[in-house]
């Protein structure tokens, strides 16, 4: 009377719903995956450096631009940005590291120069390499979309079947 039969599936072990959240090996070794990857942790560790600080008023940027690191990482990783057709991902993701190179240097230059104590430095120093790593992603990114921009945009098949019309004609 009232006693529970034990469950006949097996529970599910915990490695795999921790490593159904990480990102996969191969994103993680893409060119994308590392730099979201510094991205994150320059963040984070700028945010540390910032809260244990004089400078805390600068505490909010590392700790935004975590978070839109983070979201992003796990929307490449997953491939949800493929199914989520709403956003243009690439322009999204651009505008996204060039405001956050600007103001890590704004916020690095303030830290460095206006506070004394030891945190704000590191904040500081920490927000200049993130503001390296996110100049080189917009740069990349940018590289990207002019390049699709110079094709027109237009999609890989439909440049195959021009480049088909172009070589059928010469051969006339």
């Amino acid at each position: 009377m009232g006693d529970m039969e034990a469950p006949s599936s097996p529970p599910r072990p915990r490695q795999s719903v921790l490593l159904s959240v990480l990102p996969s090996r191969e994103f993680s070794t893409s060119r994308k995956g590392m730099l979201l990857i510094a991205e994150v942790v320059l963040s984070f560790i700028s945010f540390v450096c910032f809260a244990a600080s004089t400078a805390a008023a600068f505490v909010t940027v590392p700790a935004l631009e975590f978070l839109a690191a983070v979201f992003l990482l796990f929307a490449y990783s997953t491939k949800f940005n493929e199914r989520f057709k709403g956003f243009c991902w690439p322009l999204m993701d651009f505008m996204r590291c060039v405001t956050a190179s600007i103001i890590f240097f704004i916020i690095s230059i303030m830290a460095v120069s206006k506070y004394a104590d030891g945190s704000s430095k590191a904040a500081g120093i920490f927000g200049f390499i993130a503001t390296i790593a996110f100049a080189l992603d917009f740069y990349l990114i940018f590289n990207e979309l002019a390049s699709f921009l110079k094709q027109g945009g237009e999609t890989n098949e439909e440049l195959s079947r021009q480049q088909d019309e172009f070589s059928d004609s010469d051969s006339d």
